[in-house]
C-alpha cells in the first residue's frame, strides 16, 4: 500500500478515504476500522488553530502511533491565516501525507466563529487564508475539504476558481450546503460542477452508505473517490464492500455476531487507559450505536439510550445481535418532509450530538 498521497491518486480505481468527524474519528478507531478493511486514506479529526493555540497532542498521536499502514491527512480548522501557516508548517514535520483546510464543518458552534463551514459566507477570508497555506505547505500536497456553500450554491463556480487559482491538490467536496446539515439530500450535481472544473482529483462525500450507493455517486459525478465517515461508523466493513463490489458485482453483509464483534472491539478500544468509569464509557458508546442501531429492532436503541452499565448495555447487544444473520447495516430513508422529495439524506439520528460539533477556539475534547 502507498504511503503517500500522490501514488495513491495515481493507482486505478476510486481512492477510499475516512471522513473527519471530531471525537469520532480518533487513533482508537482508527484501529477498529483497519481491522476490518479500513479506507486507503485516513484525515484526522480537525485540530483547532487560532492565535494561541498549539497542536492538540491526542490528535498528533493518531499521526504519530497510525496503526493503520496507510496515510493520514491532517486536516486544520480555523479563520487566522497567520496560525493556520504555523500550524501547517509545524504539521509538516509528522508523518502527514497531506494538509487539509475544513471548510464544511456545519455545527453552528463551530460557523458562528466563522471557521469551518462559516467561512463559506467570505470569500476574500478563504483567497487569503488559501494563498497563505499555499505558500508553506510545500513538502506535502495542500488540499480542502469543503460543502458547496452556506445556505445555496450561488457562489459555488466563484469558489472553485478560487480553489483552481490557489493550484490545490485535492478537493473534497460534501454534496450539501452548510445549512443543510446532514438533514438534505446530497446533490451530486454540485459534486459533478467540481469534478468538471477542477484542474486536481476531487472526492465526493455525504450518505455513501452502501456499496450501490458508492456505485451510484461514482457514475453521477465522476470524482475521483470517495470519503465516507457515518456510513462507516453504521458499517466498518463499508469500504472492503465497495471493492469487493467493484472487482465481483456483489459484497458480503456482515453477520450479526459480527456486528457484536465490533462493538465490543469499539468498547474495549476506546476505553480510556487512565480514570476509567463504567457508566461514562456506556455514555460514549452511545454516539456510534445511534448510527450502528438503525435498521435495528426498534427495541435496540430503546434500550440502548437507557442502559448506564457494561452488563445492561451488552445485554441489549447480545439479545438482539447474537445471531447468524446477515446485515446489511444501510440507513432507513428519511422522510420526505424532512429531506426534501426524493431526497436520501444522512440525518444526525435523535439523541447524538452532532460528532462534528466542538469549537475550534478550544482544547481537545477528547
Amino acid at each position: 500500500m502507498p504511503r503517500d498521497l500522490r501514488s495513491i491518486l495515481a493507482r486505478p480505481g476510486p481512492v477510499l478515504a475516512l471522513a473527519p468527524m471530531q471525537d469520532v474519528t480518533d487513533l482508537p478507531f482508527w484501529g477498529v476500522l483497519a481491522r476490518r478493511g479500513g479506507p486507503d486514506l485516513y484525515w484526522t479529526e480537525y485540530f483547532r488553530v487560532h492565535g494561541t493555540s498549539t497542536l492538540d497532542a491526542p490528535i498528533l498521536r493518531s499521526l504519530v502511533e497510525n496503526p493503520t499502514g496507510r496515510p493520514a491527512v491532517a486536516q486544520l480548522i480555523g479563520n487566522d491565516p497567520v496560525a493556520l501557516a504555523k500550524a501547517a508548517v509545524e504539521l509538516q514535520r509528522y508523518p502527514v501525507a497531506a494538509v487539509d483546510l475544513n471548510l464544511g464543518c456545519p455545527a453552528p458552534v463551530v460557523y458562528r466563529k466563522c471557521a469551518g463551514g462559516g467561512l463559506l459566507r467570505e470569500p476574500h477570508r478563504i483567497d487569503a487564508i488559501l494563498g497563505t497555506l499555499r505558500q508553506v505547505v510545500t513538502s506535502v500536497p495542500f488540499t480542502v475539504k469543503t460543502r458547496v456553500g452556506f445556505a445555496d450554491d450561488s457562489g459555488w463556480d466563484a469558489l472553485l476558481e478560487l480553489f483552481a487559482r490557489h493550484r490545490i491538490d485535492l478537493l473534497t467536496v460534501h454534496g450539501r450546503t452548510v445549512s443543510g446539515m446532514y438533514r438534505t439530500e446530497v446533490r451530486t450535481d454540485w459534486i459533478a460542477r467540481a469534478v468538471e472544473a477542477m484542474p486536481c482529483p476531487v472526492l465526493a462525500n455525504g450518505n455513501v452508505h452502501s456499496p450501490e450507493r458508492a456505485r451510484q455517486v461514482l457514475g453521477e459525478t465522476g470524482a475521483r473517490g470517495l470519503m465516507i465517515g457515518r456510513g462507516c461508523i453504521r458499517n466498518p466493513w463499508i469500504f472492503d464492500q465497495i471493492r469487493q463490489h467493484r472487482s465481483t458485482g456483489t459484497w458480503r453483509s456482515p453477520l450479526g455476531r459480527e456486528v457484536l464483534d465490533y462493538i465490543t472491539d469499539l468498547y474495549e478500544s476506546t476505553r480510556p487507559s487512565a480514570g476509567f468509569r463504567e457508566r461514562l464509557q456506556v455514555e460514549k458508546m452511545k454516539k456510534y450505536m445511534n448510527f450502528i442501531g438503525e435498521g435495528v429492532h426498534p427495541d435496540f436503541l430503546h434500550r440502548i439510550r437507557r442502559a448506564t452499565t457494561r452488563e445492561e448495555f451488552f445485554a441489549c447487544c447480545r439479545d438482539h445481535l447474537d445471531h447468524e444473520s446477515p446485515m446489511p447495516l444501510v440507513p432507513p430513508p428519511l422522510p420526505a418532509h424532512a429531506a426534501g422529495v426524493g431526497a436520501v439524506g444522512d440525518a444526525v439520528p435523535t439523541g447524538v450530538p452532532d460528532p462534528s460539533v466542538a469549537d475550534p477556539s478550544q482544547g481537545s475534547t477528547q
